[in-house]
């Protein structure tokens, strides 16, 4: 089954190019990898008559200047590219205003959208789902974005939507970031199937303490967000898979981590990461590799440099047909269900048992139910050895209630306000949002 992939703005655009030439990368062998490479390629590219790739991909954005960089790119690799006609841009953004994008932008130019979408939708032999790449903090990406997902949930009632988001550095790339936040993140709860999360400012300090990369570029960032969404699309072996990759990863996906819609959020977390040039030097080893990980979940720590291995899950007693449970040490991080997937040699030999302890989990699912476990004996983009988390979890609470707060104290003293209403967003708009948001960090807070 295959993905059709919607890249939305400046930062949808960028990471999808750096997503697509990871797969490819990845799946350019044969021998015993030919099943795997089979899988991936089928379900994020199809072939030309002259067996050329061209990804699954929809570009859009309202300035042309980023999607011809990326549609020149990934032509020059040489081993893939886009489609000539699945992109549409404009001459003017949406001057980083959700509301211009939400409000103007999208209804004006949906239909076009929708029928790119549906060009690509037609090309698959059987749909898997839709990924709509996009950041929350623009105008283009997350205000166009959240209309087109609006518009796909209503032709596409039936079919997985995930909502890959970027999440904006803290000390703030654009003044009114935060509104776009709470806007964008309010209207995609009520549409998508699950949101993927990942926050500049970890993947940032990824590139500078793991990566060791002395003047980081949007290159860099969007290349490790790319490799962590690899790690988890690319084809895995999944329970009671008897041998034969999954055909449906984001249904997969979406049912194992996102089964109740409280609860959509998902944040990743993968191991290892380093400079390329240090691979080579480099041995892993399952026990070392899972209990690093392991503490990574409990302790909420973002990559496995300044782990608190202080941080213990609460203990956890049988009690006739209850369990009774003592609260979790200061920074435990409780989770709703984790996904773990495996890559690499001596797959089969990994134990586990750490991920399934009843403890890590809330006290209303069991962890048989909570966790799930995919492995895959191919290596995945040159480590050996490497384990990726996707967790719906407290993870993302701390980062959205003080996004939330950023923008309340804003609405309170009304700043920048008349900048939305005047494309169409009312003070109730705004507050309907700021509502369904405190829902969500309410419901995570009292996940135990």
């Amino acid at each position: 089954m295959s993905i059709v992939t919607v890249q939305l703005g400046q930062c949808g655009n960028q990471v999808g190019q750096e997503f697509f030439d990871i797969i490819c990368n990845d799946a350019q062998e044969e021998g015993q990898r030919k099943a795997y490479s089979e899988s991936s390629t089928e379900r994020f590219f199809h072939e030309t008559t002259h067996g050329d790739l061209v990804a699954r991909a929809v570009l859009i954005d309202m300035e042309p200047k980023v999607i011809n960089h990326s549609m020149s790119k990934a032509a020059k690799s040489g081993r893939w590219g886009y489609g000539d006609t699945s992109h549409f841009s404009q001459k003017q953004g949406s001057g980083n205003n959700w509301a211009n994008g939400y409000c103007v932008h999208g209804p004006r130019h949906g239909e076009v959208v929708e029928e790119l979408v549906r060009r690509e939708v037609e090309r698959c032999d059987r749909l898997a789902g839709i990924m709509a790449m996009m950041s929350v903090a623009g105008g283009t990406g997350s205000g166009v974005g959240t209309y087109v997902t609006q518009c796909l949930r209503d032709i596409y009632p039936n079919s997985f939507i995930l909502n890959q988001l970027t999440w904006p550095y803290g000390t703030g790339e654009v003044i009114v970031q935060n509104y776009n936040s709470v806007l964008t993140l309010a209207h995609l709860y009520q549409l998508s199937d699950a949101i993927l999360v990942h926050e500049n400012d970890t993947v940032h300090r990824i590139c500078a303490q793991l990566l060791n990369i002395k003047h980081i570029s949007f290159s860099d960032v969007n290349g490790v967000i790319a490799h962590q969404l690899g790690s988890v699309l690319q084809p895995a072996l999944t329970a009671g898979s008897h041998g034969v990759y999954s055909r449906n990863p984001l249904g997969d996906l979406v049912s194992t981590l996102a089964c109740h819609p409280e609860y959509k959020l998902l944040s990743v977390c993968t191991i290892p990461q380093m400079a390329s040039s240090s691979i080579a030097y480099s041995t892993f080893s399952w026990p070392a590799l899972l209990k690093h990980l392991r503490q990574m979940l409990i302790s909420n720590t973002k990559m496995e440099e300044g782990i608190d291995w202080q941080v213990r899950p609460p203990s956890v007693h049988p009690g006739g047909t209850e369990r009774t449970r003592s609260l979790g040490g200061p920074g435990f991080n409780s989770s709703l269900a984790n996904l773990l997937i495996l890559r690499g040699k001596d797959v089969y030999s990994a134990e586990t048992g750490g991920f399934q302890d009843p403890a890590l989990y809330t006290s209303w699912l069991s962890s048989e139910e909570a966790f799930n476990l995919w492995k895959s004996p191919v290596p995945f983009n040159k480590y050996e050895k490497s384990a990726t988390l996707v967790s719906n979890s407290q993870a993302l609470l701390k980062p959205l209630d003080n996004m939330v707060g950023k923008a309340w104290n804003m609405f309170a003293s009304r700043a920048y306000i008349h900048q939305y209403i005047k494309f169409g967003i009312s003070e109730e708009d705004f507050l309907d949002s700021f509502t369904s948001l405190e829902q969500v960090i309410s419901s995570y807070s009292q996940l135990c």
